[in-house]
Formats: structure tokens, sequence, C-alpha cells
């Protein structure tokens, strides 16, 4: 489930705030590499939010992503209840643990949950799962660790590309439709939902899904998400919640 293999963080300063500025690096093209890791490589080095990860201490330069959007919606409050579907390497979950205070601070109760079938580098503040949420158990084991309601639930889940960009597309749709069902069986009322799509935006099917649950549906494409890429995320926000039998199904 990966994106620069992966992406996000934690707190929130634009990739432009503060140190050095970067020269542009050119990357020549070595006989046993391709065009593509060329380019991808010399992308990489002349990146403003890869050269701000790593000064600011973010797994991943995918952490201003979701740190741009928590700026303009507000979705991490201080104790908020949070999972983190495709987490590694861990950024988004930094974000959160920051921004929740699930590490402790000022007496907040926040709780983080991060879940990937790669293996991800522990995040204090944080509780790591090495699963495939695609597994039968997976999204229980998720709930026992909730032990209640969600306030947010992320998902940057991606399935590795074919070059084909139909075949991508209807892949990380179904990735977005299955966390989309395990947010309205978990999110507390007034909860939010964010996950990433493709270009071409969010099918009928699941949009009549969060049209149903939530009071807004958007797109949304931070600056942090490359002008060239076609991912954008879909949020929804104010969870109407479950009607008395799912509820019951929750508890």
């Amino acid at each position: 489930m990966a994106d620069d293999r992966k992406n996000k963080g934690k707190g929130g300063k634009s990739a432009g705030d503060g140190g050095a500025r970067t020269l542009k690096v050119r990357v020549k093209t070595a006989r046993k590499r391709t065009t593509s890791s060329t380019r991808w490589l010399q992308r990489q080095l002349n990146d403003p939010y890869v050269h701000a990860a790593k000064r600011e201490g973010y797994r991943s330069r995918a952490a201003f992503k979701l740190a741009e959007i928590d700026d303009k919606y507000r979705l991490l409050k201080p104790g908020a209840r949070v999972v983190d579907l495709g987490c590694a390497p861990g950024g988004w979950c930094q974000v959160a643990v920051a921004r929740a205070k699930s590490a402790g601070e000022d007496g907040s109760r926040g709780r983080v949950i991060g879940l990937d079938y790669l293996e991800t580098e522990s995040v204090p503040g944080a509780t790591i799962l090495q699963l495939n949420f695609l597994d039968e158990g997976a999204d229980d084991r998720v709930k026992e660790l909730l032990a209640g309601e969600a306030d947010l639930v992320l998902s940057d889940m991606a399935a590795p590309t074919t070059g084909h960009k139909q075949t991508d597309h209807m892949r990380i749709m179904h990735l977005c439709e299955i966390a989309a069902h395990f947010a309205v069986d978990v999110l507390a009322p007034g909860g939010a939902f964010l996950a990433k799509v493709l270009r071409g935006g969010t099918e009928n099917e699941l949009l009549t899904l969060l049209k149903q649950h939530f009071k807004t549906v958007r797109h949304v494409k931070p600056k942090a998400s490359r002008a060239d890429s076609a991912e954008m995320y879909v949020l929804a926000q104010g969870f109407k919640g479950r009607s008395g039998s799912e509820a019951e199904d929750l508890a």
C-alpha cells in the first residue's frame, strides 16, 4: 500500500518554510538505470517536500499532504481517535499523533492506530499493526484496539500499479470502498473519512454510500501532491451515525 513507498508524517509546515535553498540536481543516466528511474531519482532529489520531510523528521513527503488537508478542514483535534489504513512508512501516523496528542500531551487521551501489510517502524504514541486489511479478521483486530468509536478514518492504501490506467483505478477504488465501509462501521457521529483515489474521481457507488452517511463529500488535492500525479483524495465529513442495528453490531 505504497505511495512514495510510502508517504506521510507529523505536524504541519509548508515545505517552503525555513531551511537553505536547494540547488537543482541533475542525474546522469547510468547504463543499468532506466530512463524512468532516472527521472524518478531526479524528481526526488529536486522535490522541496522530500527535503523538508528530511529536515523536519517526517518519514516521507506525504506527511505534508495530511498536514495541509488538516490545516484547512480541521480533522485532527486533541483527543481524536484515529485509524490510519495503509500507514507505512508511518508519516501520517506521525502527523496524527502530533495533532491528536495521543502521546499523552496536555492530558489528552487521543489514540492513533496504524495498519499496513508492510513492516512499519514504531511511531511513539501510535499502535502499529502489520496486517493486510484485506485479510479476514483484520478489521475486527482494529476494532478491538479502538475499544469504541473512531473520530477519523484515514486510508492511503494503494495496490501496486500495473501501468494500465483503468485497472489501477479499479484497484484503488476497491480499496477505498472497503475503507469507506469500515469507516461507516466505526465512526462516531460527526466523524470524518479521508481516502486516496485516482484522477477520474470517485465512482457513483462509493459516492452514493458516502453521501448517504456523511453531510459533506468533496474531492481535494493538496499542493504537496505532485501536480502531474493522478492521485487525489475524497473527504467525507459529518458522519450522520448508524442505524440501531448497525450500532448494536459495533457494540
